[in-house]
């Protein structure tokens, strides 16, 4: 049973992905404006967007470090902080060089709060003795989805873009300051050794045969989704001529399907497994993939990038519950699939482009397709590895004969 203390910590790890999930949106839809602001051509804002990802695994990976010595918990606490104030100095920079700084500096910040906030909800997870993980993920597409709308509006209000990237991340802050220090502790969130109920002074490693899977699947899932991210207006405008209006609607479907799928993500997989929910998820995606490589118009196309948008929500939260399974050396597991989240988001950001420009942009989508499809075969990574058998008792000896 949950004790107050873990439902404390559960709370203060919702915040965290709320908070991600806000910073995140906050620069994602001012993309447009800081380009104009710069003069920047595509190319030199294709450098600036592939910063971030890049620079990103190597902040998860020092995060995974010192989280296995340290604990995720003052990870999470610097480096959403740092979220903030390199977003906040977004909105006020006017220097160029500062632009592709605070771009690597975001991606660094970013990559150490994806791994850490993860690692939290592992461990709350764990203590709550059922699935909770994919519930932290619609929590962060809330965020997400807020933060959109806070640009929106500000937007609609000819608001400053300094003052609209500084209000949404101020708050962000205090929501921050506030309620994380509630997180786990280390010893409360490191895995016991087993037939102790001492936790591991000595960060364990992790091997990669059992999170080889999970490392795979999050990068094709994340192909699928750079896929979505970055051309699904294009493909609106371009391959089926859409009305303005309707252009953002297979983003906001997306978006919204994943998180409509997240809330009861939790309740699938205790009823049924990671394993056979991960394995649906991500035949459902490969099929809302191959609608839009093949839709005859809007409404089809809106309807399958929905149907993208629910199998794949699931993925990545698995993804990380599986790989704090592991036991000791949790914390090193998770950093490393996190990581694969940037290495899918890179291939699949520069594949589709490639293949935009050379052949149409409906076509581009075709990769995504096959790539989700090879999920399927790596679920069964996702599957709780059974409690070795406790030992059989022993015979009793044979009387002996006279």
């Amino acid at each position: 049973m949950p004790t107050p203390r873990d439902r404390q910590a559960r709370v203060a790890t919702w915040a965290a992905f709320f908070v991600q999930g806000l910073c995140f949106a906050t620069l994602l839809t001012h993309v447009a404006d800081l380009q104009r602001a710069f003069g920047l051509s595509d190319g030199d804002l294709t450098l600036v967007l592939l910063l971030v990802p890049v620079i990103a695994g190597v902040g998860s990976a020092l995060a995974g470090l010192t989280a296995a010595r340290h604990g995720s918990a003052p990870v999470l606490r610097a480096a959403q902080l740092a979220v903030c104030a390199v977003v906040i100095l977004m909105g006020w920079n006017g220097w160029l060089p500062g632009l592709y700084a605070l771009s690597a500096a975001f991606g660094l910040a970013v990559g150490a709060v994806d791994a850490a906030m993860n690692m939290q909800a592992v461990a709350v997870e764990r203590r709550y003795g059922m699935s909770v993980l994919t519930g932290f993920h619609a929590v962060w597409s809330v965020g997400s989805m807020l933060g959109a709308g806070i640009n929106s509006a500000a937007s609609a209000l000819g608001v400053d873009l300094t003052w609209a990237f500084t209000v949404p991340m101020v708050a962000g802050a205090v929501i921050s300051l506030i309620l994380l220090p509630r997180l786990y502790g280390a010893g409360e969130e490191r895995v016991a050794e087993p037939g102790t109920e001492r936790a591991r002074e000595v960060p364990a490693r992790a091997p990669w045969r059992p999170i080889l899977p999970l490392c795979l699947a999050m990068a094709f899932l994340y192909v699928g989704d750079a896929a979505i991210s970055n051309y699904s207006t294009v493909y609106m405008e371009q391959a089926l001529a859409a009305s303005g209006w309707v252009v953002p609607l297979a983003y906001l479907a997306y978006q919204a399907a994943m998180l409509a799928a997240r809330v009861p993500g939790d309740l699938a997989v205790r009823r049924y497994g990671p394993a056979p929910v991960v394995r649906a998820g991500a035949v459902v995606a490969a099929l809302g993939t191959l609608g839009i490589v093949a839709a005859p118009g809007p409404a089809v196309a809106v309807l399958s990038f929905g149907l993208a948008g629910v199998g794949l929500s699931v993925i990545a939260p698995q993804s990380f519950s599986a790989a704090g399974r592991l036991g000791a050396g949790a914390e090193t597991a998770i950093a490393r699939v996190n990581m694969f989240n940037y290495v899918g988001f890179v291939v699949g950001a520069a594949v589709v482009g490639v293949i935009n420009d050379a052949v149409d942009v409906r076509a581009a989508f075709a990769p995504a397709v096959v790539l989700i499809a090879l999920i399927v075969p790596l679920a069964g990574g996702f599957r709780p590895k059974a409690p070795p058998a406790p030992p059989a008792p022993a015979s009793p000896a044979a009387p002996a004969t006279p």
